[in-house]
């Protein structure tokens, strides 16, 4: 856990909404089981969602998130958050925080999908439209740069985590990313953290295991869009990659360097939350084991 993360509470949040939004005061107000480190989620009536940020440096997110998913909203294929209200500090609580409308779903769970290569089509086709939308004005990524910044981070994390993972083989992984030529194109926009946390599937009917929404654009704005490409070993098992890849377009020095990225990502994750956080630490595990047998495979044809 982060050593200033924010005492989050049923009482507080009461608090908080009553007193800032007293058209919403007496509804409803569940704490909500996230797999995220980012924000804790309560549930507000039935079609609403608070999301406080647990740590500092979330404002700029916050902000980035009202001034933003209205316009991109309007261009993508598959909902996303709209931010109804933005609170202030208050009642002790330090940041600025947030009331969503509510979206329907659950997380997909990697190595479980019901219809990977339907999610993958999915996931695809909201990638490229995201990539469509104009960037005039927009605000760049914090991971859309090149991969060299993280390199030192992601050398201490493989010191870290020797005798827990093949440091040998992530390492050769990482360097391959480096190597990789770097991206020269526009920007682009991306969601920056595709994530199983951040995405939803509809949990049934006719659409069951399909893409019903993607969530949490506090890292969106533009720059190598081959962000996006983390989602591959996220979320989607080996077979489902290749439709994946050819889908967005993705040339080989992309899917290197995103590739290298949902590593460096996840060592850090492990490295990070071990000792802390179980469920964390086994999808940073597991990405990590994605990630090295498809490195590993032969290529296909």
């Amino acid at each position: 856990m982060h050593a200033d993360q924010a005492e989050i509470d049923d009482t507080l949040v009461r608090r908080l909404v009553d007193g800032q939004f007293p058209q919403w005061a007496g509804l409803p107000l569940e704490h909500l089981d996230s797999p995220g480190t980012v924000n804790a989620l309560y549930r507000l009536g039935e079609d609403m969602v608070v999301r406080l940020p647990l740590c500092a440096g979330s404002d700029d997110e916050v902000e980035n998130e009202f001034a933003w998913l209205a316009k991109l909203g309007g261009e993508l294929p598959f909902p996303i958050p709209a931010p109804l209200a933005k609170g202030v500090p208050a009642e002790g609580y330090e940041w600025l925080w947030s009331v969503h409308r509510w979206l329907d779903g659950t997380n997909p769970a990697p190595g479980a999908l019901a219809r990977p290569r339907e999610l993958a089509a999915d996931l695809a086709r909201f990638i490229t439209a995201l990539r469509r939308i104009d960037t005039t004005g927009a605000p760049r990524c914090g991971r859309g740069g090149p991969l060299a910044p993280r390199d030192a981070a992601t050398r201490k994390a493989l010191g870290q985590l020797a005798g827990v993972i093949d440091t040998e083989a992530a390492a050769a992984v990482w360097q391959q990313a480096l190597d990789a030529p770097v991206y020269d194109g526009p920007d682009r926009w991306m969601h920056g953290d595709l994530q199983p946390g951040n995405l939803l599937v509809h949990a049934a009917g006719p659409d069951s295991g399909r893409l019903a929404a993607v969530i949490d654009f506090g890292l969106v704005g533009i720059g190598d869009p081959t962000v996006d490409l983390i989602t591959a070993w996220y979320v989607l098992p080996a077979e489902a990659r290749p439709e994946f890849r050819a889908a967005v377009g993705a040339d080989e020095a992309s899917w290197v360097r995103g590739r290298g990225l949902a590593l460096s990502i996840a060592l850090l994750e492990l490295a990070y939350y071990r000792e802390t956080n179980p469920r964390m630490a086994t999808t940073a595990r597991r990405v990590i084991g994605e990630v090295l047998a498809d490195a590993a495979a032969p290529p296909t044809a």
